[in-house]
């Protein structure tokens, strides 16, 4: 169910195909997000734009809350960045849910440096849309 739900998602995210992210190993409430960092992502003090690490902590995040066939969307999110990204780095974003209650969830997800250097921890709050009704 995951993998079909993350395929769906993926199709219609123009977005994400246009940076290059790539979506792998999805399960329940995982899912994990890799993006080069290309040098146009790069920002005045040669360092990849904190906009960018975000989003691809933001895509992790999508995709491992849209795992359970309902629309869930971001309620709130915040990033501590811990080290800087650089052209050319590839990027790894693993997002873990920690909990969901109601239509709510929590989830974490770390982007490392493909070597495993943590550049970012990102914590989002989710919320599942109501099925529209008729």
């Amino acid at each position: 169910m995951a993998r079909r739900c993350a395929e769906k998602m993926y199709a219609a995210d123009r977005s994400s195909r246009h940076l290059g992210i790539e979506i792998s190993d999805v399960a329940a409430g995982r899912a994990r997000a890799t993006m080069t960092v290309a040098d146009t992502m790069v920002n005045g003090h040669g360092i990849a734009h904190g906009g960018y690490v975000f989003l691809l902590a933001d895509t992790a995040f999508a995709f491992a809350c849209n795992t359970y066939e309902i629309v869930t969307v971001a309620a709130a999110a915040d990033v501590v960045f811990v080290a800087p990204a650089r052209a050319g780095d590839v990027l790894v974003a693993e997002a873990v849910e920690r909990v969901r209650f109601g239509r709510s969830g929590v989830y974490d997800v770390t982007v490392r440096r493909a070597g495993g250097e943590v550049i970012a921890e990102f914590r989002g709050n989710s919320r599942a849309l109501r099925p529209e009704t008729p």
